[in-house]
């Protein structure tokens, strides 16, 4: 039986739009629906590293080593206590993004890296950095869908149009492929008409669906990663975990 593998990049130039938080929450959602996941870890900030309960300090070998071909994918993948595996980041992958400018195949590294693997996973998930650069280009070439992670403010979208304007040059000369699955609203406060406007422009403006239901703002997000664990682990029933349940169905369903 042929593995079926979809690699999901999760990517917004924008810093504090839950981008990681949800990349561990899909994960956890998807592994606990039966799916096998992997989720990279391609910040050099090392946070989705750290929400699943590794140091990055004390770590010897990460994606860093891999994008610079010094070690196979598989041997930097490490498990994680809330069931999905990790390929995992830390302070060393700055000073690899410098280096990979200058390089043969720098756009092309990350998905030839992971294509050793993919056949032992159902979902592969990509944590972006907060940036348009090397790390985030290589990601959406390796990932066959993309989706845009977005706090439900007015300020929060004003950069979509330059991430949009990335995702095409990508498409054009390196991976005709990708598909933009839609835009995960974050941080939502449903109380508030101002929300619910930003919600509706944000479809509107840019002419992409919007992911039901959006991501409540919740401080059981930020006691989460605390412990190295995810919401789904933390806060079983909260309805930011169910909520994740939901996105995870809808990008299951939607193959």
């Amino acid at each position: 039986m042929t593995v079926v593998t979809t690699t999901l990049a999760l990517a917004n130039q924008k810093g504090g739009v839950a981008k990681t938080t949800s990349v561990a929450s899909l994960g956890a959602a998807l592994a606990e629906a039966g799916h096998r996941v992997l989720l990279v870890d391609l910040d050099p900030q090392g946070s989705l590293t750290f929400s699943l309960g590794i140091d990055p300090e004390d770590l010897e070998v990460t994606v860093a080593e891999v994008l610079l071909g010094k070690v196979e994918a598989r041997d930097a993948i490490g498990t994680t206590d809330e069931g999905v595996d990790l390929l995992p980041a830390n302070v060393t992958l700055a000073e690899t993004e410098e280096s990979l400018v200058t390089r043969t195949g720098r756009e092309q590294r990350l998905r030839v890296a992971l294509a050793k693997v993919a056949d032992d996973y159902d979902w592969i998930l990509l944590d972006c950095p907060p940036a348009l650069g090397v790390l985030t280009v290589g990601a959406l070439s390796a990932a066959d869908e993309v989706l845009i992670p977005l706090q439900a403010e007015t300020l929060s979208h004003r950069g979509v149009g330059q991430l949009l304007d990335t995702i095409h040059d990508v498409r054009q000369f390196i991976n005709p492929r990708l598909r933009i699955r839609g835009v995960l609203a974050t941080m939502y406060d449903g109380r508030t008409a101002h929300a619910r406007t930003v919600l509706s422009a944000i479809g509107e403006t840019y002419d992409l669906e919007v992911l039901e239901p959006p991501i409540p703002k919740t401080i059981r997000f930020a006691e989460a990663p605390a412990i190295g664990r995810s919401i789904l682990s933390t806060a079983r029933t909260h309805k930011g975990a169910e909520a994740y349940r939901s996105i995870a169905r809808a990008l299951v369903d939607g193959r």
